[in-house]
């Protein structure tokens, strides 16, 4: 059935929700990531990467970030650009501070975390950098999922 609904959603409600969606996706293949990781490992520590931390911390910053890709098409003119770019050097630093991390005095597991961690944090640098601009201007996505 069709509502007859021709007009185009406000810049913020679009960036908003696209951020919410990407989020989504983003949680999904990070969860899969976490279980594919632990079960080919072994690793047990799950005190600060588990599921419900994953859940809300992901969700809780794809809006965030989708608040701030308004910001940026709001305020510049190749913000598409310049949004990729400063999210990729943040993964970038996120990545250098992962490699950092010190998990426990086991060397194993700590190297364990860490790459678990790194993990995630490459799936969330490269789904806020690529994903959520590209599906912003999305027609496809925009009439399908907002």
């Amino acid at each position: 059935m069709e509502y007859g609904y021709d007009f185009r959603k406000p810049k913020f409600y679009r960036a908003l929700m696209t951020g919410f969606s990407v989020g989504f996706m983003a949680t999904i293949v990070c969860l899969i990531y976490n279980i594919i990781y632990r079960h080919s490992t072994g690793y047990p520590l799950n005190v600060f990467i588990n599921v419900s931390s994953i859940i809300f911390f992901v969700n809780t910053l794809f809006p965030v970030i989708g608040i701030i890709y308004y910001s940026f098409i709001a305020s510049l003119k190749k913000a598409d650009i310049i949004f990729s770019i400063v999210f990729i050097v943040i993964t970038a630093f996120c990545i250098w501070r992962t490699e950092m991390t010190h998990r426990t005095s086991d060397h194993v597991l700590n190297s364990e975390f860490r790459n678990l961690l790194l993990g995630i944090v490459i799936i969330l640098g490269i789904s806020a950098a690529v994903f959520i601009p590209l599906l912003y201007h999305s027609k496809k996505f925009e009439d399908a999922i907002l």
